[in-house]
């Protein structure tokens, strides 16, 4: 089956937002619609330093990788967080997660960045099991703030 990975348009949303509603139950989040609706508007926007990209196959949207490009302070070039990256459980292990990151890298070295850099919980097997196949852990420890 072949798989389509392209930039989400305004009509896609009905295709996206159930994706994207999965991956927060995944996480065991529940975003506000503010949040869900201040992102659909900022993957849209091409002034905006956040992208994405939908997996489609025969017509349906079965993942989603959202990210963003931003300065460094150890490099000249920008570098690449995938900030979000999902598929649709009863697709996983079909390469849809792998076509994403290969889509991911291609479009932050045609944005001039150095690297792609991306985050996963520590209890998520699966998703390592590909990433340590497609990049290396870097040894570093996450650690977060958050206000209000």
């Amino acid at each position: 089956m072949s798989l389509d990975i392209r930039a989400p348009t305004e009509a896609d949303h009905s295709a996206w937002l159930p994706l994207w509603r999965a991956y927060q139950v995944f996480y065991k989040v529940d975003l506000s619609e503010a949040t869900t609706s201040a992102l659909w508007a900022r993957l849209l926007d091409p002034a905006e330093p956040v992208h994405a990209a939908l997996a489609w196959r025969e017509g349906q949207a079965v993942g989603l990788a959202h990210w963003l490009t931003h300065r460094s302070t150890w490099s000249v070039a920008d570098c690449c967080y995938l900030n979000d990256l999902f598929v649709a459980p009863e697709t996983r292990l079909g390469g849809v997660g792998r076509a994403l990151i290969a889509h991911v890298y291609e479009a932050a070295k045609a944005d001039g960045c150095d690297r792609v850099y991306w985050l996963t919980h520590e209890t998520n097997a699966t998703a390592q099991a590909l990433y340590d196949k497609v990049a290396v852990k870097t040894g570093f420890i996450h650690y977060g703030h958050r206000f209000g």
